[in-house]
């Protein structure tokens, strides 16, 4: 049997949180492609385990097979057991802080342009910060990675912006660490190749997957910075949710099946059968 991994964001990707208009067919269609045993489901998220098991309830949705939380940082096997903290992923970034954790990390980062996020946003190997929306992300990513070198600390800096809040997000993390970086994981680890995974995001920090040589679809209600970037850049892999698919319109998680059938043909039969059965 051909096994699939569909990776997909939650904040205005899967989960509909934003201001554009929703479908409420693809919630049902999402659910169905989620539950063939053809599909593993990761969620790729910002969000800690507990705020990803909150969405789970809140928004009812599938059960995922993987979790990448943290931006990257942290990965869960997750089955009928319960959730299971992914150790190898933890001991493949930890050398890049030189065993520290993001508090030990975090005394080093005295910059005038951050303000610390809340406690629940941090993680071992996750440090979160608020600037401001108008920060010259590059100059002050470039101070912060020279001030860590310094120090011996290799990190992956990931900058985005919350459109809703009006804020700029920045995430430190281990340099292997990261969307992408654990996606790779993933895909090592489980046997899944280029052909047999999409992921789908909306957002700054989806970007490195986005422009990446992995399969992906930027939802139709995408922010409009993240869009511009993509449209720049053009990578082969990339597919722009547009509307129109099944009759839907692109944003979250009709974005989501519009990609998934783009580069499955597989799962557009399946999605059509689905429709097909749903008039009969």
């Amino acid at each position: 049997m051909k096994r699939f991994l569909l990776c997909t964001d939650l904040d205005r990707t899967l989960i509909p949180n934003g201001p554009a208009p929703l479908c409420p067919a693809a919630d049902r269609l999402f659910r169905k492609l989620a539950g063939r045993r053809e599909i593993r489901l990761a969620y790729v998220t910002g969000r800690h385990r507990a705020l990803i098991e909150d969405a789970i309830a809140e928004f009812g949705l599938p059960d995922p097979d993987f979790a990448i939380a943290d931006v990257g940082a942290s990965i869960y096997e997750v089955s009928a057991q319960g959730w299971r903290p992914w150790r190898a992923w933890q001991d493949n970034i930890a050398s890049d802080w030189r065993g520290l954790n993001s508090e030990r990390l975090r005394g080093m980062l005295d910059f005038p342009e951050l303000r610390l996020q809340e406690r629940e946003k941090q993680a071992p190997f996750k440090l979160s910060y608020y600037a401001a929306v108008d920060t010259d992300s590059r100059a002050l990513t470039a101070r912060i990675t020279a001030r860590l070198l310094d120090e011996g600390i290799h990190a992956n800096l990931i900058w985005s912006i919350d459109e809703l809040a009006g804020t700029g997000l920045l995430d430190v993390l281990p340099r292997s660490a990261g969307k992408l970086q654990a996606i790779r994981f993933l895909m090592e680890r489980h046997g899944f190749s280029l052909r047999n995974t999409v992921f789908a995001g909306d957002s700054g920090n989806d970007l490195d997957v986005l422009l990446s040589d992995i399969p992906s679809v930027l939802v139709a209600n995408a922010d409009p910075q993240t869009k511009a970037r993509a449209a720049k850049t053009k990578p082969e892999a990339l597919y722009m949710a547009k509307g129109g698919y099944l009759d839907m319109n692109g944003n979250y998680g009709a974005g989501i099946l519009e990609g998934v059938a783009h580069f499955w043909p597989e799962a557009d039969a399946w999605l059509r059968e689905c429709e097909s059965h749903k008039e009969e």
